[in-house]
């Protein structure tokens, strides 16, 4: 894979970031969410969408099921958690009441 395919978004990953950007201010979904949400790829396919054109959309709001936040960026990401107001516990998202089911808001 050469240098141009990273230039351009895939369809796919046109579809990832669209979901993203949906996600409201103070709610997460993991990376397995926006897949099963797509109904395909998987939470590496979607990791791998942030980590190449995820900079655009509030990629916080994009984490492991865990609840914790990319490595390498836990501090960035629990400051934009704190100024939406995201739940949080211990470090992490508190999944069960930060997590975007991608219908209500």
């Amino acid at each position: 894979m050469g240098q141009r395919a990273h230039r351009e978004p895939t369809p796919y990953a046109e579809r990832v970031l669209g979901v993203v950007e949906r996600i409201p201010p103070g709610r997460v979904m993991s990376y397995g969410d926006v897949a099963e949400y797509l109904g395909e790829g998987g939470p590496r396919q979607v990791g791998r969408v942030m980590s190449l054109w995820g900079g655009g959309v509030p990629w916080w709001r994009v984490i492991r099921a865990d609840g914790s936040p990319a490595p390498g960026l836990e501090t960035e990401c629990l400051a934009r958690w704190r100024q939406e107001g995201t739940p949080v516990k211990r470090g992490r998202a508190d999944m069960r009441a930060a997590r975007w089911d991608g219908r209500t808001l």
